[in-house]
């Protein structure tokens, strides 16, 4: 509503104006011109607070207190009162009103000379404006839940690996993630993921630790398969709890690291510790505390192996961690401890291990010349045999904005351990064969390099190349390119 008729019809506003007609005398002919010129010569007063007989408890204060504030078209008296309960005739009236029009007509005329020297700014906001709500309009009509999210990955890779060069093993194999995710209060999640891929009997995933890759699932050959299933939900401020039928250690337990999980080798994606930091799956539950950079995880995960293969006995296996974290603005440091009622390993079902890793990294703030440095060390007691301890650790490099701006450069050494004794010769012709170092004094070590190019926000190209020195058996030399599609 205008300004002037909400000021004649809101009794709120015309606390100042109230007593007029009811208490003026009919007879009152003529004006009191000397009072009218009296109250109109008064300086406006800036604030309420200088009228002494107006009190925070009367009805009409606050509406005198926006009439000062906001419009300045207020005056008293010489004496510091404003005379609210005093009757007003209607020409002291028509003053008060005429120097509150014409606060009001400057402040209007202000707002036309902003509108106009900014016509053309405020166009192209409303069409903006407009833009964005027809595109809203088209989301929220074609979207099929406003609580869940569709994402997914496809990966393809073209590569080989062998002990003379990349032909003895070619392969082309795919993988394929659609994770939904729904959250119920904006702040829990469910996560449903659905995969598939062929990586199976490929060279990169054949069982061989020093030779899989992150992103292929040895287990799915061609069929669809749910590889998560899992609830997280908060419990008070800092405290976030976890439980799912299908749920992986790296869904409780943050692995702490500056290293691209996704590019190259499987063996360097465990912070320099593959047995304290596992993809061991299964039903489980989970919390983690987390408050000003410092978090602690507590995670148990059963096998989900376990209850299908009797080779394993009653399917009971878990693995049970703990782990303390501090991540600063570009630097964080772990230590995790891991006890596994099987082999993390996979070379001995029924064996079981004590695990311990101590990791870090640092980032530059910036990206230049300086890398990105990953470090990490893990230590096993394995109760089997006669593998008493094992060692591992590794150290990852990564520059970003190498040539062009979202691309990145990154090389990663490590030991990958030796075979145990009596398994197989070479890389190629073993199954099952551990990798671990400390089984006869004697280390192996694993190089990879990678060049990750982000042709698009969705689409990324990675060519990588690695070489392992193998232990009493030949080396081992391979590379793959990497296409991968998010959407």
């Amino acid at each position: 509503m205008p300004f002037l008729p909400r000021l004649l019809v809101t009794p709120a506003a015309l606390g100042l104006l109230a007593p007029l007609a009811a208490t003026a005398p009919a007879h009152a002919a003529e004006p009191n011109l000397e009072g009218v010129n009296h109250y109109a010569s008064q300086e406006q007063v800036t604030g309420i607070s200088q009228f002494s007989d107006v009190q925070p408890t009367s009805w009409a204060y606050q509406a005198l207190s926006n009439l000062i504030e906001r419009y300045g078209c207020v005056a008293g008296y010489p004496d510091g009162t404003y005379k609210g309960q005093r009757a007003m005739t209607r020409f002291e009236a028509a003053a008060l009103l005429n120097a509150c029009l014409d606060r009001v007509t400057e402040v209007t005329d202000e707002l036309k000379r902003l509108m106009a020297e900014f016509e053309k700014e405020l166009a192209v906001l409303k069409g903006r404006v407009d833009g964005l709500q027809a595109k809203v309009g088209e989301l929220e009509a074609s979207e099929f839940s406003t609580t869940t999210k569709l994402s997914g990955q496809a990966t393809l890779v073209l590569g080989g690996a062998g002990n003379t060069g990349f032909g003895d093993n070619l392969t082309a194999n795919y993988d394929l993630q659609l994770s939904v995710d729904t959250s119920f209060t904006r702040k829990d999640l469910l996560r449903t993921t659905l995969r598939a891929g062929n990586f199976g009997n490929a060279v990169f995933g054949n069982g061989n630790t020093a030779l899989g890759i992150s992103y292929g699932e040895e287990d799915s050959a061609n069929s669809v398969f749910i590889d998560r299933l899992f609830y997280q939900f908060p419990i008070g401020e800092n405290l976030t709890a976890t439980v799912g039928a299908n749920v992986a250690q790296d869904d409780i337990v943050l692995w702490p690291t500056a290293y691209p999980v996704d590019m190259g080798l499987d063996i360097f994606n465990y912070a320099g510790a593959q047995a304290t930091y596992n993809k061991n799956q299964g039903a489980g539950v989970g919390l983690q505390w987390q408050k000003q950079g410092w978090a602690f995880s507590l995670a148990y995960v059963s096998d989900l192996g376990a209850a299908s293969d009797s080779t394993l006995g009653a399917g009971d296996d878990f693995i049970l961690t703990a782990q303390g974290t501090y991540s600063g603005e570009n630097w964080g440091g772990a230590i995790a401890y891991t006890y596994a009622d099987w082999d993390p390993f996979e070379l001995f079902p029924t064996a079981a291990s004590n695990n311990v890793a101590v990791s870090g990294y640092w980032q530059p703030l910036q990206a230049g010349w300086a890398p990105s440095i990953s470090a990490g060390l893990g230590w096993s007691d394995i109760d089997r045999r006669n593998i008493d301890e094992a060692w591992s650790w590794m150290v990852g490099l990564t520059w970003e904005d190498v040539f062009i701006k979202g691309n990145s450069l990154g090389m990663a050494l490590g030991s990958v351990g030796v075979q145990e004794r009596g398994k197989c010769g070479t890389v190629g012709a073993c199954s099952n064969s551990l990798w671990i170092d400390g089984g006869d004094g004697n280390d192996n070590l694993a190089y990879e390099l990678w060049y990750n190019w982000q042709v698009t926000d969705t689409i990324a190209v990675t060519p990588a190349f690695f070489y392992i020195e193998n232990t009493g058996a030949d080396d081992t030399v391979g590379g793959m390119l990497k296409t991968t599609f998010s959407f």
